[in-house]
């Protein structure tokens, strides 16, 4: 046996293995010092060279050149053009983006792009020179089927879908050299109100997610087109499609990328006292004054959200939000419901409060800071009647007290000493957060409201809904946006099956109003438990159902479709222990276009929300197609295809294919996200690694060869 062993070491160690290994190590380890040396020679925009997309460093469009297999020549960045058209509470917005193809070869555009998440997108425009295409709304297999066929035909055509309610992507087919191609994107959305400031918040950048779970082999669902999948990230378990919501990100840049043009036009329908944008300068023309004109100062980088934000003047009781629309037989309706003047709600009931702060890498830099802050000026406010919680999470979940401490000097000191220490690092394992945050009760004595403040930047969005449908109980969950790009879907979806409301907070600046505006409303629940019905008590098909509780200084916004032959709301709920009640006329509301395809909207969202909730997958379908397709809405199972009749590419010419890149949000912090795991590091890096461990592991045979020889 000894013999038999000393054989089998013998062959191990024979020379000719060990610089096999030696050779395969030094291959690998050139191979990546050539790939590093590629992508340093492209990194500049104006030079031409072919290098592969794992390699660019800036938000290019890369095209597929003629050269080596698997490279690209970077193609003209997009222009992206964005205008608003408000009226009242409905925004009506055209999304422009437009490149050209520089190459000598047909090709095959594909993007992802944000858009917000209550939008009604009813449009697709395809523009190639003075053509026209519209899109049409198709079931989305059905919808790819075409495409895909138009594709191969030589037709030009153009696919749009959604991946997530607020992350979308667009295809392009069939675009000849030379040829300049735009695509246009119609939407509608209602615009915020809360403490008398109307806001309208569109995105401009898609944020890295958090991707949980291990990898899975396959591009995703069965029917997916080819383009599926270009993204940083494996699909995993848990995140099936995150191959489409990770679109490659754009680092290291020094220039301008992605620039974007916007203008908006604000008809209020009263005198504004003030109109300011949060984070980027704009320009106010108000000579007219029914509509001011607002625009960015130039073009500005797509890496951070644009806010407008506009108040009236103090002497109008602005009545915006109440509109009609009619559709054939039915009747939609927008209603806002206002709560009781300050000051007759009497004080503040005991209240239990549960703080959850994220301290993940994605919050790295000024988004942790602010969150510190937030927190901080949350704890001070306490008194001594509360109770409270803290809890801290990045890759795990703690608490700072095993339960919830009576808000007293001594708790409060201790907290705020907890939460000055804390620093960003990590995953996002928001479940185990909410797992130890949510506690599925229904008896709780006092009002138990849970404040979680995140980015939200998770790919499994749907695990966590599932999460909180199940264990909310009785709680409030009021969720708070930080950082340039938080993940505004994931949030106020969160926060309206939570039953409480999505504050936004995108710089330091704005922490300290932001939060006492939420913290003074929590403080003061005005209405709780709100039906609305009938005047004949008929119970009406209304969005978000339940209704939330109606808090001082923030209105709500109900979309309902009424029946026929209705005249009157009545309108119930619980204020002060005692039955509160309203009721309106319907037939005294102005009409408004739009209406009914912000009810569907609101009803689709609630039909994807029921997941979470254990409805079937295909009962949801059936419904969320019956209505997207009635109301001609794009939508998880629907998509909108252009397709132009006449056949450009000759069958004798190639398509190929590109993909563009996103930019980092502003704030963000690479390393803290990308930094050298093996989910995100490049087959570069990851080839470099496996190289050096072999060259290690050859020189160390090597050494142990030559002593047994001696």
């Amino acid at each position: 046996m000894n013999n038999e062993m000393n054989e089998k070491n013998k062959r191990s160690l024979d020379p000719g293995n060990v610089l096999f290994v030696l050779y395969v190590g030094v291959v690998l380890c050139l191979v990546f010092l050539a790939m590093v040396a590629d992508a340093h020679a492209a990194s500049d925009p104006g030079e031409r060279t072919e290098i592969r997309p794992a390699e660019v460093r800036q938000g290019e469009l890369l095209f597929t050149g003629g050269g080596e297999k698997g490279k690209y020549i970077p193609a003209p960045r997009l222009s992206q053009e964005v205008e608003m058209y408000v009226t009242g509470m409905i925004t009506k917005t055209i999304v422009r983006q437009q490149f050209t193809n520089s190459t000598n070869q047909w090709q095959e555009a594909i993007y992802v792009f944000p858009l917000p998440d209550e939008s009604a997108v009813d449009q697709l425009r395809m523009k190639i020179g003075t053509r026209i295409i519209e899109g049409e709304i198709k079931e989305k297999r059905k919808a790819q089927k075409v495409y895909e066929q138009a594709r191969k035909e030589g037709k030009k055509a153009s696919l749009l879908s959604q991946e997530r309610p607020n992350i979308f992507t667009v295809a392009l087919a069939n675009i000849a050299p030379g040829e300049e191609i735009g695509v246009e994107i119609e939407f509608q959305q209602v615009v915020s109100f809360s403490g008398g400031v109307f806001s309208l918040r569109f995105p401009l950048v898609v944020g890295p997610r958090y991707i949980p779970g291990a990898p899975v082999r396959g591009d995703g669902e069965q029917g997916d087109i080819e383009f599926s999948g270009n993204g940083w990230s494996f699909n995993t378990g848990q995140v099936a499609d995150a191959s489409r919501i990770t679109p490659p990100v754009a680092l290291g840049l020094k220039t301008q990328l992605n620039p974007v043009r916007l203008k908006v036009e604000l008809a209020a329908g009263f005198p504004v006292a003030k109109v300011e944008s949060l984070y980027h300068g704009i320009t106010v023309d108000d000579e007219n004054k029914e509509i001011q004109l607002i625009q960015f100062d130039g073009t500005v980088m797509a890496d951070r959200d644009f806010v407008l934000e506009w108040e009236a003047e103090k002497q109008v009781s602005p009545q915006a939000a109440l509109f009609t629309e009619s559709q054939g037989r039915d009747d939609y309706m927008l209603l806002l419901l206002t709560p009781p003047a300050a000051g007759s709600l009497g004080g503040p009931p005991p209240r239990e409060l549960i703080f959850v702060l994220d301290t993940s890498g994605s919050m790295a830099g000024s988004s942790i800071v602010q969150a510190r802050q937030a927190l901080i000026l949350a704890i001070s406010r306490l008194d001594d009647s509360d109770r409270f919680n803290v809890i801290e999470f990045n890759s795990s979940a703690r608490r700072l007290f095993t339960h919830a401490e009576i808000a007293d000097g001594p708790h409060r000191k201790q907290a705020i000493r907890f939460v000055s220490a804390l620093t960003a690092d990590g995953g996002t394992e928001i479940a185990s957060a909410l797992n130890m945050a949510l506690d599925s009760r229904h008896d709780h004595v006092r009002i138990r409201q849970v404040i979680f403040l995140t980015d939200g930047s998770v790919g499994n969005e749907s695990q966590l809904l599932s999460m909180i449908a199940g264990r909310l109980g009785d709680s409030r969950l009021f969720t708070v946006g930080i950082g340039s790009a938080p993940n505004s879907f994931f949030m106020s979806r969160a926060a309206t099956m939570g039953r409480g409301s999505f504050t936004y907070i995108g710089k330091s600046s704005e922490v300290q109003q932001k939060m006492m505006e939420l913290f003074k409303k929590l403080e003061y629940p005005a209405i709780i438990d709100i039906t609305v019905k009938t005047g004949d008590g008929r119970s009406l098909e209304l969005y978000p159902d339940p209704i939330p509780d109606l808090y001082e200084g923030e209105p709500l916004l109900v979309s309902m479709k009424l029946p026929e032959e209705n005249d009157v709301l009545q309108i119930t709920g619980q204020r002060g222990g005692r039955v509160w009640q309203q009721e309106i006329n319907t037939k005294k509301i102005s009409e408004r276009p739009g209406i009914a395809g912000l009810w569907a909207r609101k009803k689709i969202r609630s039909l994807m929300d029921s997941r979470a909730l254990g409805v079937e997958e295909e009962e949801i379908r059936k419904k969320v197609l019956t209505t997207a397709l009635t109301h001609h809405l794009l939508s998880k199972y629907t998509s909108l295809v252009a397709v132009e009749k006449q056949i450009s590419r000759p069958d004798d010419n190639d398509l190929q294919q590109s993909t563009l890149k996103t930019n980092l949000p502003e704030g963000w912090q690479a390393s803290k996200i990308f930094g050298g795991t093996a989910r995100t590091a490049t087959p570069a890096q990851l080839q470099m690694l496996i190289g050096m461990l072999l060259l290690v592991g050859a020189l160390l045979l090597l050494r142990r060869s030559r002593r047994r020889t001696a």
